[in-house]
């Protein structure tokens, strides 16, 4: 079987072309526009806003790129995001749409509208069978999402606390999924602290967006009855104090999300973008973003999910730490036990690997890929 064709261009520029204009280049010589019947198509176009007091979410220009480039095809492009499990400032559609806004995106600055997938209260939402799923037998996905016609992924590319990396796939299954469906992916990983480790400092409850974290003889307490099981705080805890419970669970999370994001893309037209630069160590759901770990690296772009995000790795894998970032605050710790992997290195507790081995063995797409450069 040939390999999955993942098409890359760098963020180089000259003074006749602009990034955005070499986003959309890239989709068409990918065969975005040839390949896909965009005429008179609903094409949902999924991406990530930003958590208000976060700066390192994809800009509005590149949404816009893509927009116009699906109506010069005939389509009739939307941006779609799913409400969060955990309360901040998208946990229902109207602050959601307040968020978009105040970071930018609104019809004026992306050529198109925006609609959360899940509605109102995260639970407008479609019950879709997932095709060889093994942990998902009927995934909870957004109800917008699922109308469209043409499904494609808009995805900012970084690192991220509890599945090592975000990227296509994490935009589409954990993204996509409906209160309920993030709820179900996460289910598995209810963490707990160990008191001797924990260190008092309050940080995890700060993160923590269930009012989860109580404090008993300055040490924390995670309430089960309330915790959602997101995994905020083991990114928060400086001291390891806080793990999950079942040791597999985030290989679960990652296998759960590979099959959302099956759910998601089966029996329709799917395009998938990555976009390299700003690689934060965590989520843009955080309300900050930390120093980028590795440097700026380019826009990649593919029909298999699977591939774009093994080949955005292994680009990173290949790529220098960036200094004074988390990476390379941890590879200076005379007593780290450097794992050769700026994933691991950036967050040990994660198992990337999992998500791309599992969407590959239930049929989402392949890790073998030709890298297809473009100016």
């Amino acid at each position: 079987m040939a390999k999955a064709k993942v098409y890359f261009t760098d963020f180089r520029t000259d003074l006749q072309t602009n990034l955005m204009q070499k986003l959309q280049r890239l989709c068409k010589v990918a065969g975005m526009t040839k390949e896909i019947d965009f005429q008179g198509k609903f094409t949902a176009i999924k991406m990530h806003f930003g958590e208000l007091g976060n700066l390192a979410y994809l800009r509005p220009a590149y949404a816009r790129a893509v927009a116009e480039t699906v109506k010069e095809a005939g389509g009739i492009p939307f941006l779609t995001d799913c409400n969060t499990l955990y309360p901040g400032s998208r946990k229902h559609a109207l602050e959601h749409l307040d968020c978009a806004n105040i970071n930018g995106f609104n019809p004026l600055t992306t050529g198109c509208q925006i609609i959360i997938g899940d509605g109102l209260r995260g639970t407008d939402e479609a019950e879709v069978p997932v095709k060889n799923g093994e942990y998902v037998k009927t995934a909870k996905i957004g109800r917008a999402i699922m109308d469209a016609d043409v499904f494609i992924s808009l995805a900012h590319f970084k690192g991220h606390e509890m599945t090592g990396f975000g990227g296509a796939i994490k935009n589409i299954g954990m993204g996509c999924g409906s209160r309920a469906g993030k709820m179900e992916q996460h289910s598995s990983g209810q963490p707990e602290v160990n008191q001797e480790l924990c260190k008092g400092c309050r940080r995890c409850a700060k993160e923590c967006g269930s009012d989860a974290i109580t404090y008993e003889n300055n040490k924390a307490y995670i309430n089960p009855d309330h915790c959602k099981g997101c995994g905020r705080c083991i990114g928060a805890c400086s001291f390891d104090a806080i793990q999950t419970v079942q040791w597999d669970a985030g290989n679960l999370l990652d296998r759960k999300m590979a099959e959302y994001a099956q759910a998601v893309c089966q029996d329709r037209p799917c395009f998938h973008i990555n976009i390299v630069r700003d690689i934060s160590p965590n989520c843009d759901c955080h309300g900050e973003n930390d120093a980028p770990i590795l440097p700026d690296i380019g826009m990649f772009a593919s029909f298999d999910p699977v591939a774009l995000d093994q080949a955005c790795v292994d680009a990173c894998q290949q790529a220098e730490p960036m200094p004074n970032s988390q990476l390379s605050d941890n590879l200076k710790k005379p007593d780290w036990q450097c794992h050769h992997d700026h994933f691991l290195d950036s967050n040990p507790n994660v198992h990337w690997k999992e998500t791309l081995e599992h969407a590959e063995k239930i049929g989402m797409g392949s890790r073998e890929y030709e890298l297809v450069k473009i100016k």
